[in-house]
């Protein structure tokens, strides 16, 4: 189990978001009452939900947020996806999982919500209508030390799913997700596949690793055409992935070595800006009010810049480590996820929080 536990701990220092669940039933009273924000963010209300938080997705109706969650990892088995009301976050519905939840996509008819379990290198279908596990895909891909890949992001297009396997060399499974089938995986995907992005202008996927590559795929031959190395021979671990479709921008997030934010150019992988604005992890941009969002891990805090000026329009204090974000379709509304940091026995002092920032 030790060494089941450094793989967590790889995956947390890579920041699955990005790209660990249950406390099943026993929610304190408590923490089904969100809290509203300090007067300085009144725009803010807060609720402290569960252990290990992690990805969101909104219903394509917007009437119901996603929230996966690992749950606890220690003594616990099991994880969680709770369904929480947009608008409140009070709860809706609870769907407890055998596996713990990390990423979350959505299917169109917002019927199938796909999340991958990390720990155990596999991805579950769960009906949104009663909660139940369809179908599931675990991979057959091991590190050195026998434990499976963990399946980190996972993004879903016409169709297929594409999801991040953190290995070295890391590979990127792509899925049927109408059957839940393996069709290929691309390899040598350096060292740990840790974001993913379709881009609506070139029709390519985009792929960080921890190796500080952008790898291109195209999706129709499936192999990778182009490998960038923005920094060149400085360190650095990319992880999340953003995109401005108007000016074929490509806003990559770094963490861990680096600490900042690149702005690249998406045909060319030419460095247009690097923004020192510190540690940076996941990464939003909304063309509706032409801002950039980046979550601070170390500083506890969220900034949303002016993505013309690359100017901090404001910052928002969510201590201890802001994580994972979300964009409403209308670009007014912004959800955040809130992770406490690990003890050395993998326990935690209290649960993660959601977040909804009223943007207007």
């Amino acid at each position: 189990m030790s060494k089941k536990f450094s793989t967590l701990a790889l995956l947390v220092a890579v920041s699955l978001s990005g790209c660990a669940a249950q406390h099943t039933a026993t929610t304190q009273p408590a923490a089904n009452i969100p809290k509203p924000a300090a007067p300085a963010q009144t725009n803010l209300v807060k609720r402290d939900l569960a252990d290990g938080l992690y990805e969101m997705v909104l219903s394509p109706k917007e009437d119901a947020l996603y929230v996966a969650s690992s749950e606890g990892f220690k003594d616990v088995q099991g994880g969680v996806v709770y369904k929480l009301d947009p608008a409140t976050l009070k709860t809706l519905g609870r769907s407890h999982t055998d596996l713990k939840n990390f990423a979350l996509a959505i299917s169109p008819d917002g019927k199938t919500l796909y999340t991958t379990n990390s720990l155990d290198g596999g991805i579950s279908a769960i009906s949104t209508e009663d909660g139940k596990v369809k179908k599931r895909l675990l991979f057959t891909e091991r590190n050195k030390e026998g434990y499976p890949y963990g399946a980190r992001q996972v993004l879903l297009h016409n169709d297929l799913l594409y999801i991040g396997g953190v290995g070295d060399p890391a590979v990127v499974w792509v899925v049927d997700a109408k059957t839940l089938t393996l069709k290929k995986t691309i390899k040598n995907a350096g060292q740990w596949v840790t974001g993913l992005l379709w881009s609506e202008q070139t029709g390519r996927l985009y792929v960080a690793n921890g190796g500080g590559e952008i790898l291109i795929i195209d999706p129709r031959s499936n192999r990778i055409e182009k490998r960038w190395k923005p920094l060149g021979d400085k360190p650095a671990l990319l992880l999340n992935l953003a995109e401005d479709p108007a000016t074929g921008r490509l806003f990559v997030t770094d963490n861990s070595k680096a600490k900042t934010t690149l702005v690249l150019d998406i045909r060319s992988g030419e460095l247009i800006k690097q923004l020192d604005v510190g540690d940076s992890l996941a990464v939003k941009f909304n063309a509706k009010r032409n801002e950039l969002y980046i979550t601070q891990r170390e500083s506890g805090k969220l900034l949303s810049l002016d993505a013309t000026t690359y100017a901090v329009k404001q910052s928002w204090d969510l201590p201890p480590n802001p994580n994972s974000l979300l964009l409403s379709a209308d670009g007014q509304t912004l959800y955040v996820t809130v992770k406490q940091p690990f003890n050395k026995d993998h326990s935690t002092n209290g649960p993660d929080s959601v977040v909804r920032i009223a943007l207007k």
